[in-house]
C-alpha cells in the first residue's frame, strides 16, 4: 500500500496517521488508525526497534525479524492491509517490498468482561460475551479447551462486511447443520449491520413466524452445554449475544442453572415455567370470557364478589382488559428504557400508584388487577427475553378472540398456535421436538431435568454423531475407596 493507495482509502479519515521511521521520505512506513490502535506501541516499541537496523538497505525480511513477527501476519494486498487497519492493527511497510506486516495491537476501544445483565446468573459462572469477537472466542477457548472445537471464518455482508465465526464440535455436531448454517450465511445480501439479533432474522426457517426458532444468548455456560450437545454457535463482531442453532421450543424455559441444581429443584422449575407460560397466556382471556358469555361457571361466593368489584366499572370486561394490559405494557417498556435505578422506582411506584387510581377511578376492578399482574409476573419467569416478548404479545389477540367468541374463542386461538408451532422448523428441524414427533425418552431432558446419571444420551434432535456422552453402568457407579 503506497502513499497513493491511503489517500485514495483514507480521504476523509483524519485519525489516520503515517510515521517515517527514518526521514520524512523514507522507505519505512508506519501506518494506524489513532482511534483504533495504541499509539504506545508504535512509539515505544516498534519505532525504537526499526531504528536499530540500516533502514535503507533493510528489506521486509530484516523489519519481520527485528520484529519477532511470523509469517501469518503477511499482507499481499491492499484490501487486506485496509481491513486490518480498521480492525486496530498496525501496518509496516517497506517501499519495494511484495507484502507488509501488520502487528496487532491490544489496546481497542471495548467494553472489558463483565456479569449477565440480560439473562442474570444465580447458580455458575459470572460471565458475560462482549461485542469484541476475539474476546468471544477466547471465553469459549477457555471453558471448552479442546481440539475438537473447530472454527469457521466468514465475511457477511456487502457494502460493509462483518466478521462472522461459526464454531461446533467435530465428531458431534451434525455436518448437514454446520452446511445449513454456512450456506444461508453467504446467501445473506444485505449491506451492513449484521448483528446477531438481525443474523438470527436472516438464519431463521420461517421469519415471518413471531417465535423465535433460534436462540440468543449472552451466557458462555449456555453456548458451552450447546455445543457439548451438538449444537452450532454464531458469533458476529459487535455483538455481545451469540447465536445458538438447531433449537426447540422447549429449551427457551430451560437455563444454564438447572444443571448446577439438584434434579428435583430444576424439574420443579421447568415445570413451573411451563405452567407460567400458560397462565400469563390463558389467565386474563378466561376472565374476559368467563365474564361476558360463561357467568355460570363462576361459584355463586365470587360472583358476588365480582359484581361488586365491577358495580363501577362503565366499560366491558374485553376493553377493561386490554386498557390493564396496555398499562403494564407501557410501564415496562418506561422501566426498561429509562435509566435502571430510575426505571426500577418508576415500575414499582407507577403500578402501585396507577393501579389504585384506576379502581378509585372506577375505570377497572380490583380482581382484574390482580389477573393482569399474575399474567404479567408469569411472563417474566421464562428465562429467555425473546420467548417472554412474544408470550405477552400473543396474550392481545387472546384477549379479543376470548371477547369476541367465549371460550370458543380462546380454543380457536390456542389451536391455531399449537397447529403453527407443530409446523414450525429450526435449520429444518422439528421446533416442538420432543412433543412432536413423540420422543418419551427425551423427555427427561427437556420437560423435566433427570438425574445426570439418567442422561448419558445427547438429545436425538441434534442427530450428533456421537450419541453417548457417558457409559450409563459407570455413571449408576458409586464407588467407596477404602
Amino acid at each position: 500500500m503506497d502513499r497513493e493507495d491511503n489517500r485514495k482509502w483514507f480521504t476523509h479519515t483524519a485519525d489516520l496517521v503515517i510515521e517515517h521511521v527514518d526521514r520524512p521520505d523514507g522507505r519505512v512506513q508506519i501506518y494506524f488508525l489513532s482511534s483504533m490502535a495504541d499509539s504506545k506501541i508504535v512509539y515505544n516499541e516498534l519505532m525504537p526497534k526499526l531504528r536499530l537496523l540500516c533502514l535503507d538497505e533493510a528489506g521486509i525480511e530484516h523489519v519481520e525479524k527485528q520484529l519477532g513477527t511470523a509469517g501469518g501476519n503477511r499482507i499481499f494486498r491492499e484490501t487486506d492491509a485496509i481491513s486490518r487497519l480498521l480492525s486496530g492493527d498496525i501496518y509496516i511497510h517497506v517501499e519495494g517490498a511484495e507484502y507488509g506486516v501488520t502487528v496487532p495491537s491490544e489496546d481497542t476501544v471495548g467494553r472489558s468482561v463483565q456479569s449477565a445483565e440480560i439473562e442474570t446468573v444465580v447458580l455458575g459462572p459470572q460471565l458475560a460475551f462482549v461485542e469484541e469477537i476475539q474476546v468471544n472466542l477466547c471465553i469459549l477457548r477457555k471453558y471448552l479447551p479442546s481440539s475438537l472445537l473447530f472454527h469457521e471464518r466468514l465475511l457477511v455482508g456487502e457494502l460493509i462486511p462483518t466478521e462472522v465465526s461459526i464454531l461446533y464440535l467435530d465428531g458431534i455436531a451434525d455436518p448437514e447443520n454446520v452446511n445449513t448454517i454456512r450456506q444461508r450465511l453467504q446467501d445473506i445480501r444485505a449491506e451492513s449491520d449484521m448483528d446477531a439479533g438481525i443474523l438470527a432474522q436472516y438464519l431463521a426457517d420461517n421469519e415471518m413466524s413471531i417465535f423465535p426458532t433460534l436462540q440468543l444468548t449472552e451466557r458462555p455456560d449456555r453456548a458451552v452445554q450447546g455445543l457439548r450437545h451438538g449444537q452450532i454457535v454464531v458469533i458476529a463482531q459487535g455483538s455481545p449475544f451469540v447465536i445458538l442453532g438447531p433449537t426447540t421450543f422447549l429449551r427457551f424455559f430451560q437455563s444454564p442453572d438447572d444443571y448446577y441444581l439438584r434434579w428435583n429443584l430444576a424439574s420443579f422449575n421447568r415445570v413451573m415455567r411451563i405452567i407460567a407460560m400458560f397462565i400469563s397466556l390463558l389467565l386474563t382471556p378466561i376472565y374476559v370470557a368467563t365474564l361476558t358469555f360463561h357467568y355460570e361457571m363462576i361459584p355463586a361466593d365470587l360472583l358476588l364478589s365480582l359484581a361488586q368489584s365491577r358495580s363501577r366499572v362503565p366499560f366491558p370486561p374485553l376493553w377493561e382488559a386490554i386498557f390493564m394490559e396496555l398499562i403494564i405494557e407501557l410501564l415496562r417498556e418506561a422501566g426498561a428504557r429509562l435509566p435502571t435505578k430510575v426505571g426500577q422506582t418508576i415500575g414499582i411506584v407507577g403500578g402501585i400508584v396507577i393501579g389504585q387510581a384506576t379502581v378509585q377511578a372506577g375505570f377497572t376492578s380490583n380482581i382484574l388487577i390482580i389477573i393482569v399482574a399474575l399474567g404479567a409476573l408469569s411472563s417474566f419467569i421464562a428465562p429467555s427475553y425473546m420467548i417472554s416478548s412474544t408470550i405477552r404479545v400473543i396474550r392481545f389477540p387472546m384477549i379479543l378472540l376470548s371477547g369476541l367468541l367465549g371460550a370458543v374463542g380462546i380454543v380457536a386461538g390456542f389451536s391455531f398456535l399449537a397447529s403453527h408451532l407443530l409446523r414450525q422448523k429450526s435449520l429444518g428441524r422439528p421446533y416442538m421436538y420432543p412433543v412432536f414427533p413423540v420422543r418419551f425418552s427425551d423427555w427427561k431432558n427437556s420437560l423435566i431435568r433427570a438425574p445426570l446419571s439418567l442422561l448419558p444420551r445427547r438429545l436425538m434432535f441434534f442427530t450428533p454423531k456421537q450419541k453417548m456422552r457417558f457409559d450409563p453402568e459407570r455413571g449408576r457407579q458409586k464407588e467407596d475407596i477404602d
